[in-house]
């Protein structure tokens, strides 16, 4: 059994082993994650995301030094893609910040995304709760960089650091879906090459067209090569989580979390059971007949599923909330 209390006094060993049990979902993660919560709270989380290629990983890794500097802890939650195929991941963010692990005051996991879209794993809030309760004062975790879709990170951090780069239409993706929205913090990484000045421009633009707001995300310079900009782009940071900690902002985004983390956790149970019941289903591939053969319909019969299973009487009055 996990000692919990090795944990809480921050052993790296049973914290290693505490995410193992979360990321495979085994028995054990569900008591973990119960006796632990009342222990999180305290660390500040830092998304990092954009395009393949910004550079995020090398960033981090100056960022992380800079916050040693300063005598915090920090852990990384590195998500790396999974391939289709295989379902292995390289995992190379880790190999590129290899000169921390010999650092006993940083902890580097790297997480493979598993087939799940938005640019984080499925387990990868649960994991940065294990870091919280394990005393580490920032949380970073750094996504796959996968390009527009890669959104999510702003529903779980508590700050959200969007990388761009020169030269990769980076000026027109932050247009669409959003990306440009979702950055607390900005960083034009690479900035000496060309274009970087005409990028911070466009992007400064871009911020003036979304109007006035309470907080309007700085644009910092770096290049994640030399470290030039990252004492800048890290004090930033902390403006920011001045700004959360003394706003609404923060009790509102953390808020939204446990919601989503209450509705992820509702929703994973009832795939299981879904997928129990369906599996033992003697007239399963009667009903798939019956919808090929016009009689039947796949909305008819989710819904006689839902109500046999006792779901969905439950969704549409659910017992256990008290109604105005």
């Amino acid at each position: 059994m996990l000692n919990i209390e090795a944990i809480s006094q921050g052993s790296k060993r049973a914290l290693a082993r505490a995410i193992t049990w979360v990321e495979n979902d085994q028995p054990e993660a569900a008591q973990l994650m119960k006796a632990l919560h009342g222990q999180t709270g305290r660390a500040f989380s830092v998304g990092i995301t954009g395009p393949p290629g910004a550079g995020k990983s090398s960033l981090v890794n100056w960022m992380v030094k800079l916050w040693r500097r300063q005598g915090l802890r920090v852990a990384v939650i590195a998500v790396d893609p999974t391939s289709p195929f295989t379902g292995g991941a390289i995992l190379g963010d880790r190999i590129r910040m290899a000169d921390l692990t010999m650092d006993d005051g940083v902890f580097i996991r790297s997480m493979g995304s598993r087939g799940r879209l938005g640019g984080i794993a499925a387990q990868t809030f649960a994991v940065g709760k294990l870091m919280d309760a394990a005393g580490y004062d920032i949380v970073v975790i750094e996504t796959v960089g996968v390009g527009q879709s890669e959104v999510e990170i702003v529903e779980w951090a508590d700050a959200t650091v969007l990388v761009m780069v020169p030269g990769l239409g980076d000026d027109i993706q932050a247009i669409k879906a959003g990306i440009l929205e979702i950055g607390d913090v900005i960083a034009v990484n690479k900035a000496d090459r060309d274009g970087s000045d005409k990028l911070v421009a466009e992007l400064e633009m871009m911020l003036s067209l979304a109007g006035p707001r309470d907080w309007r995300p700085p644009i910092v310079k770096t290049e994640g090569t030399t470290g030039a900009g990252v004492e800048q782009l890290v004090a930033a940071i902390a403006d920011f989580r001045g700004y959360f900690q003394a706003s609404r902002l923060g009790e509102e985004r953390r808020r939204g979390r446990i919601r989503r983390e209450i509705v992820s956790m509702v929703g994973q149970r009832i795939d299981r059971l879904l997928e129990q019941t369906v599996a033992g289903l003697s007239g399963w591939e009667r009903l798939v007949d019956g919808c090929l053969a016009g009689t039947d319909d796949p909305l008819s019969v989710a819904e006689r599923l839902l109500v046999e299973m006792g779901i969905g009487r439950k969704i549409r009055q659910p017992d256990t909330i008290d109604r105005p």
